[in-house]
């Protein structure tokens, strides 16, 4: 796919890694960060301008995050499964004590309290528990199937709940569903009983209604999708408003890139609704390509373990990829207002260094677990 001097004697890391890598999927996450940098350039310079920052500030930002998202993608795609799991729970210590302190000190924006100030850089550090949980869980799935004595789903289930109490008490109800749907398509993949499953399915719909119940800004958003004339549509229903009106206004092929109007409406253009941005310049055919390259990479991922050995390997590497395109989906029917508005990037795509950082880990893990392994035994 892609043109290269590695020669198949090359025996160097990197010649080793381009032969066994999946450079398919490499190739679509690299373009869909192409994409990214062009809706930057499109969505970024009015947001910009509006706060004073001057035109190209996020643009040049969204450009300097991608290098560090590309190293740690790569870097860890070099990765053994024994070192991927070593980097989670490494990874997974860290984030949640930095997210303990997040509650305790960050900042409060929008009445949550999601990033800590290390120095200049704002860190959400709930961005980084999602990749690597999905491999905790995997691992210790793959132990209770082992071991049948060794309590695994105990433990993955205590893993992911330390990680959605701290959700939602930042409150972070979108990444809660997530995470828990995550846990639950990898229960599936695992294959438990589906009287469990039904377990898992109902305690997650009781969560979701007492969130509804118990939670105002839940409860708000939920009422205004269900009825929009409960909300105020200067401010609660504002941004979702501006956005269907840009679909609206691009059409099937878009006002033309730099041409957009309604785009400099949208506080949000660069972050949560870039992918209005690309309705309106660029039109539908170009959303149903975004759409496909998003599918393409998720679809891959799975193909690529349909028939693995390592139960490990198979369950990490399907819950990532789960993450990646339901965060994909979240924010493409949260702009086009299909669900109820949820702050949630849309991956390599949206302005956001955390999540930049934290998907480059996810998908870079993703390569390495689906990396061509011949006659290497898998040891911890």
């Amino acid at each position: 796919m892609f043109k290269h001097s590695f020669s198949r004697r090359d025996n160097s890391v990197l010649g080793r890694w381009w032969w066994t890598v999946d450079r398919w999927s490499l190739g679509g996450i690299i373009i869909i960060m192409i994409v990214g940098v062009l809706l930057s350039f499109a969505a970024s310079p009015p947001v910009a301008d509006r706060l004073g920052l001057g035109g190209f500030f996020f643009v040049k930002r969204h450009m300097i995050m991608i290098i560090p998202a590309l190293i740690v993608m790569v870097l860890s795609s070099l990765l053994m499964p024994r070192n991927i799991r070593r980097l989670a729970v490494l990874v997974y210590c860290a984030s949640l004590m930095l997210m303990v302190a997040t509650i305790l000190t960050g900042a409060e924006v929008k009445g949550a309290r999601r990033w800590i100030n290390l120095g200049s850089f704002s860190l959400q550090a709930s961005e980084f528990v999602k990749p690597v949980l999905a491999v905790i869980s995997a691992w210790m799935m793959a132990e209770k199937l082992r071991h049948p004595n060794f309590p695994g789903i105990s433990l993955s289930f205590m893993f992911m709940a330390l990680y959605v109490i701290l959700l939602i008490l930042q409150p972070d109800f979108g990444m809660t569903i997530v995470t828990v749907a995550t846990w639950g398509c990898q229960l599936f993949i695992a294959g438990i009983p589906l009287f469990w499953m039904a377990l898992v399915l109902g305690v997650g719909l009781v969560g979701a209604l007492g969130a509804y119940l118990f939670l105002p800004h839940v409860t708000r958003r939920v009422d205004q999708f269900l009825d929009p004339s409960s909300g105020d549509p200067k401010h609660d229903l504002y941004q979702i408003t501006q956005s269907l009106e840009a679909f609206k206004h691009g059409g099937l092929f878009g006002r033309g890139p730099g041409e957009g109007v309604v785009k400099k409406h949208i506080p949000d253009a660069h972050a949560d609704f870039v992918f209005a941005v690309a309705g309106e310049e660029f039109g539908v055919l170009v959303c149903l390509l975004i759409v496909g390259l998003f599918g393409f990479v998720v679809i891959r991922s799975y193909l690529r373990v349909v028939n693995e050995q390592s139960l490990f390997v198979m369950l990490a590497t399907s819950g990532i990829a789960f993450q990646f395109g339901m965060q994909s989906l979240v924010n493409m029917a949260s702009t086009l207002h299909i669900i109820p508005t949820k702050g949630m990037t849309m991956p390599f795509v949206s302005y956001g260094g955390s999540s930049m950082l934290a998907l480059g880990l996810g998908m870079g893990m993703v390569l390495a677990l689906t990396r061509k392994r011949y006659g290497v035994v898998d040891h911890l």
